[in-house]
């Protein structure tokens, strides 16, 4: 394959037609030894001619699944012809059925087996109840190998040949050093959430992992961005992998909307207070520390509102009865850490707000990707201090897209500037420095009088004098 090919023809189960896609000069990338291939395909109205057999079509009808996502009729037709896939979508667009279909379609009829990994507790969860239902009809069975979980219980699902295995990295690792669960019948792997499960630190989980399972498989990858790593994958474990992109990587949905509040971080739990009066839906607030989480959640209680709080304090039991909550309605408000932005799969959030700006601006996309699914419009609401303007900056440049500050009458907030000021260069170098010697008041939530001097010792000796730490 060189470079001279303008066009290529894909043979698609739609309809038994050819379609034929152009390959842009920036669709045509060299990855190594592999290429990906990017196109479009015309929408349809429903999964009959993606190539889905009609058992399974009556089924998605029963769960009133009727008219396919864009990742999930870009996705399915390909994944059921066995091709790789490296699929980039935002969270909420409906990937698990995207892989979950092909899965089920091929293991029901053919041998072999189907590994799904996932980077945390509630993903995997969710992702099971999704399958089972659509599989258990068929006579497929699921294992779900989790942390938190009771050992001897997988270990009595894993005996029971499970056709499907949903796992999170650390767990699988363990049953394999155990040697309590075994590979080699693995025929379709699907890594979820790929680029979050990297930031969480399972590189070297990930890359046992696919060492371990047989190289004749059918490699699916789904990610919201494109770091370097997700693409050294690509080159060393998928063969000709086809690139689906709903949208660009790093980007947010169209319907969410975002605001920016500069304030001090003595003011920002009455900022909160008067946000979750102004928002009346189900809302999402992250903290960046599970102590900040607690306390946060104490006082929206406080403050007369329901709400369940989400973090690594939080046993598995605890995490799915908070999670259960927050579905449900039960509660209206989850106070989380990152532990969630990829953990929660809840429609109908009204407003996600950062309490605390993340630590890496690819965390910004996951966190509100939990709002604006499904064409329902959503919030997305920071609080930053005046020396975190350069933070602001790095999730402007990841989006593509101006962040705007509040300008609210009747709302009191620390803007540190006008809004063009902090986009200047000099503005910059003034945010730094003054971040740098912001000392003990620049925590987001216990900084201030009064605080630990332990507390302040552990700021000092961080590495970084950019990034805001708890």
């Amino acid at each position: 394959m060189t470079k001279l090919f303008r066009y290529a023809i894909i043979k698609n189960n739609l309809k038994d037609s050819l379609f034929l896609y152009q390959i842009k000069k920036s669709g045509l990338k060299k990855l190594g030894s592999d290429f990906l291939l990017e196109f479009m395909t015309p929408q349809l109205q429903s999964f009959d001619g993606l190539g889905i057999a009609p058992k399974i079509i009556d089924i998605l009808d029963r769960l009133k699944f009727s008219v396919p996502t864009p990742i999930q009729h870009q996705t399915i037709p390909i994944a059921i012809e066995g091709k790789d896939i490296m699929g980039i979508a935002q969270t909420g667009t409906g990937k698990t059925l995207a892989f979950g279909v092909p899965i089920i379609q091929r293991l029901a009829q053919t041998k072999g087996a189907g590994l799904v990994i996932l980077p945390t507790r509630e993903l995997a969860v969710q992702v099971d109840e999704e399958l089972n239902k659509i599989g258990r009809p068929l006579g497929l069975k699921t294992a779900i190998i989790i942390g938190g979980g009771n050992m001897r219980q997988q270990i009595f699902q894993l005996r029971r040949n499970p056709h499907i295995t949903i796992a999170t990295p650390g767990r699988l690792i363990d049953h394999l050093e155990r040697k309590t669960i075994k590979l080699d019948k693995i025929s379709v792997l699907v890594l979820d959430e790929a680029d979050r499960m990297l930031d969480m630190g399972f590189a070297p989980q990930i890359k046992k992992i696919l060492q371990t399972v047989p190289q004749e498989r059918q490699t699916m990858l789904f990610s919201a961005t494109m770091p370097p790593e997700i693409v050294n994958i690509a080159n060393n474990y998928m063969k000709f992998p086809i690139r689906v992109e709903i949208t660009p990587a790093g980007s947010v949905a169209a319907d969410i909307t975002h605001e920016i509040f500069f304030v001090q971080p003595e003011s920002k739990m009455a900022l909160l207070e008067t946000i979750l009066k102004e928002y009346k839906g189900s809302a999402l607030v992250f903290s960046r520390t599970k102590h900040g989480a607690k306390k946060i959640a104490l006082a929206v209680r406080k403050m007369g509102h329901s709400s369940t709080e989400m973090h690594s304090n939080c046993n598995l039991n605890q995490r799915l009865r908070a999670l259960a909550d927050f579905k449900s309605g039960r509660t209206r408000i989850m106070v989380a850490t990152d532990v969630a932005s990829r953990g929660i799969d809840v429609k109908n959030i009204e407003t996600v707000i950062n309490y605390d700006l993340p630590e890496k601006a690819n965390d910004y996309v996951h966190r509100v990707g939990r709002t604006g699914r499904a064409g329902h419009v959503g919030h997305a609401i920071s609080f930053a201090i005046p020396a975190q303007k350069r933070d602001i900056l790095d999730i402007e440049r990841l989006i593509k897209k101006t962040l705007p500050i509040s300008k609210r009458s009747g709302i009191t907030t620390e803007a540190g500037g006008s809004q063009n000021d902090y986009r200047h260069p000099r503005a910059m170098n003034r945010s730094k420095s003054a971040h740098a010697h912001s000392g003990k008041n620049h925590h987001p939530f216990y900084g201030g009088r009064g605080q630990s001097p332990r507390n302040n010792r552990r700021r000092r000796s961080s590495n970084s004098s950019r990034r805001l730490r708890a």
